[in-house]
């Protein structure tokens, strides 16, 4: 059975566990759970015999022998087991928990899984498999899984750009479902890629490390990451389950590949006097920060510098403000161009993200030495936005919509460039002379703003305002809380 048929056969199950008011993304972690248990399964047995770590009668041979109610009980009793267990498994099943309330339709799910020998799929075709079921969770914009998922175009042609090479440490300390480590894995393992077994077994357990503070996202990732045959079932698991921002990096990496959270603060909920819910900003107080803010993007920004050795590289998905904010945005903006070499940004399109009414950029910078120079020279703006119109549904960005870009980044040596109508070069000097450093450039003419035969579709008029309108709303709500 091929790859989507597969991911079709138990998708399509999800919809009859929907009239039980069992959400996409329930379904996918009671996938998780269930799936984990049976690659445990095939890897205890011939020709593999590893020990798993899954304790004896705990283990998918306990929950195929049970119909009912029993595997009910028993099912609960796994995860409550596994959930106390070092390790990965303690990662996977962490304060995991039944959705699946209906017996029968349990006992149907295990037999689905149980039908297949997942082991003699190809590593590809697991992962593609379990990336179909993110995406399609990702599409289900009522369960906001969409802001744990970077459009896989995106990463591919940013992966494309920065060329990671074997036997280096790849981060990200917000690595939701891990899109950015696999495309990176994907890059390493292109065909015509030779690596000898030192460097496959460094790929496989040492190049990835990353931070997901949502324990269900983590938990996803985890799996996404295994099925791609990265980590050991019985090794750490190699994404920590914590805030990133809290402390400075345990390690020094030589490339970040990130896409932050949305959102402009960052805050903790607690509660008042009056057992009322509120919320308070929270900011981080770090030696290694240039500035204390609690803009979340900032805070990310000054943490992926620190996480970089001399030498390291970072692409980092960044919304618009941090190219022009004032106050700490600038200052930081500017320490960031004088201490980095900063020497491309992308300017996304809008309509590409599940979170609505995001203007965003990629913005690629070298660590460099702290000798007191300035290191960031000119920096080479692609305009992908400006009379550029996308949708999640009917207009989805392609990688050939970013082949262009790749061109003009020339991979092979960036340090030969020619401009082009969307591709232009501003030197340090012209950019530290703007108004608050701003990085906020456009020079193409938008002719949707001056003939009326040139606006894009009414669909994409419509989802552009919908976007606009939330957006907004969002920034009220922050702006609401702050207040607070």
């Amino acid at each position: 059975m091929n790859t989507s048929a597969l991911v079709q056969k138990i998708w399509n199950f999800c919809h009859t566990l929907r009239d039980d008011g069992v959400s996409y993304g329930d379904y996918l972690e009671q996938l998780t759970y269930l799936l984990f248990l049976k690659l445990a399964h095939e890897y205890a047995g011939a020709p593999y015999y590893r020990d798993t770590q899954v304790p004896e009668g705990y283990d998918w041979a306990s929950l195929r022998t049970k119909t009912g109610e029993p595997l009910e009980a028993h099912y609960l009793a796994t995860l409550h087991k596994l959930s106390q267990e070092q390790g990965m498994l303690g990662a996977i099943f962490f304060k995991a928990q039944n959705k699946i309330q209906d017996p029968a339709k349990l006992s149907r799910l295990v037999q689905l899984i149980d039908a297949e020998s997942w082991i003699s799929l190809a590593a590809d075709t697991k992962g593609d498999l379990y990336e179909g079921l993110l995406q399609k969770n990702a599409e289900d914009t009522k369960s906001g899984a969409g802001q744990y998922f970077t459009p896989r175009a995106l990463i591919e042609a940013v992966v494309a750009c920065v060329r990671p090479k074997p036997m280096k440490i790849i981060a990200d300390p917000a690595c939701g479902t891990g899109g950015f480590f696999l495309g990176a894995y994907a890059w390493l393992t292109r065909s015509g890629a030779k690596l000898d077994k030192r460097q496959k077994e460094f790929l496989r357990d040492k190049t990835f490390h990353g931070n997901e503070i949502v324990p269900s996202t983590r938990r996803m990732c985890l799996m996404n990451l295994f099925l791609h045959n990265i980590g050991e079932l019985d090794g750490e698991p190699s994404v920590d389950r914590s805030d990133a921002l809290i402390s400075e990096p345990k390690r020094k990496v030589d490339y970040v590949l990130a896409n932050p959270p949305f959102g402009k603060k960052s805050s903790m909920t607690f509660t008042n006097g009056e057992g009322e819910e509120d919320k308070d900003a929270l900011t981080y107080e770090r030696q290694d920060f240039w500035e204390t803010t609690s803009n979340k993007q900032l805070n990310f920004l000054q943490h992926i510098v620190s996480m970089l050795k001399v030498d390291g590289k970072a692409a980092v998905v960044l919304p618009d403000n941090v190219l022009f904010e004032g106050g700490a945005g600038e200052k930081i903006r500017r320490k960031l161009l004088e201490n980095c070499d900063v020497h491309t940004v992308l300017r996304l399109p809008t309509g590409i993200f599940y979170a609505q009414g995001v203007k965003a950029n990629v913005v690629f910078f070298d660590a460099k030495p702290k000798d007191g120079h300035v290191h960031t020279k000119n920096v080479w703006f692609y305009d992908l936005r400006t009379n550029m119109h996308f949708t999640l549904k009917t207009r989805t960005l392609k990688l050939d919509d970013l082949k262009d870009f790749i061109a003009c980044y020339n991979p092979e040596n960036r340090h030969e460039r020619s401009e082009t109508e969307r591709f232009r070069k501003f030197s340090y000097a012209e950019l530290v002379a703007r108004d608050k450093a701003s990085l906020d450039i456009f020079w193409i003419k938008d002719y949707s703003l001056q003939n009326l035969d040139d606006l894009p579709a009414p669909d994409v008029l419509q989802q552009e305002i919908i976007e606009h309108l939330e957006a907004a709303l969002t920034s009220f709500r922050d702006v609401a809380a702050g207040l607070r």
